[in-house]
């Protein structure tokens, strides 16, 4: 069986999870530590989320979990449900509904939840990358050439980068795109932003494949 893992935020209802019935005695954040250690343990989490339940619901909490694995998050349900975890009485865990109206809509993941994602299904040392093509798209020095005055609040330093990502053990390279825009307030913000553009990709434009 395979599972496309697409690096996407996770809005489909199979990768979330609902608990109820969270003591009421320990805080939100407690709780909501307790939560992701053991939830943790059945994969990849993309959030964590512990609320107070509604006046009407009676004392208490219930959290909304996110996973990027749609199969890790149906093995945490059958595993933690009517259990007592981390409390003394059981607590209740279901999938989320589908809405797939949005899921046409899921946005990207930034780069650091990308490099996240791949260093725990591939591994640290699984994957690599590198720049194929770094443009610059603001054209300020043509600006400049031209004497064209514009209030340097309203300039931003824009550049294209096409990468590729290489996971040598399974001889598999993927190619990908990304856009970075940066609004300059001041001329060192502008040399420090140059540099950030050319060591950070923000968006990353594959996906893979999980074999389980």
């Amino acid at each position: 069986m395979v599972e496309l893992v697409p690096f996407a935020v996770p809005v489909a209802g199979d990768k979330t999870l609902l608990v109820w019935e969270l003591s009421s005695g320990p805080t939100a954040e407690a709780l909501q530590h307790s939560v992701f250690t053991v939830f943790s343990q059945f994969g990849l989490l993309y959030s964590v989320r512990v609320f107070p339940n509604a006046a009407v619901a009676g004392p208490g909490f219930y959290g909304i979990i996110k996973f990027y694995s749609a199969r890790d998050a149906h093995r945490a349900q059958k595993a933690c449900d009517q259990k007592q975890l981390f409390q003394t009485s059981p607590v209740k865990v279901r999938l989320g509904t589908s809405h797939k109206a949005v899921q046409h809509n899921t946005p990207a993941l930034n780069s650091s939840r990308c490099q996240e994602l791949a260093n725990y299904y591939i591994g640290f040392n699984g994957w690599s990358k590198r720049i194929i093509k770094l443009q610059d798209l603001s054209n300020l020095e043509e600006r400049e050439k031209e004497d064209i005055v514009t209030p340097l609040q309203k300039q931003s330093l824009k550049f294209f980068c096409a990468l590729e990502v290489v996971l040598p053990s399974h001889e598999c390279r993927s190619p990908g795109v990304g856009m970075a825009e940066e609004p300059l307030d001041n001329l060192e913000e502008a040399l420090f932003s140059s540099m950030c553009v050319y060591g950070e990709v923000r968006e990353w434009d594959f996906s893979f494949f999980l074999s389980f």
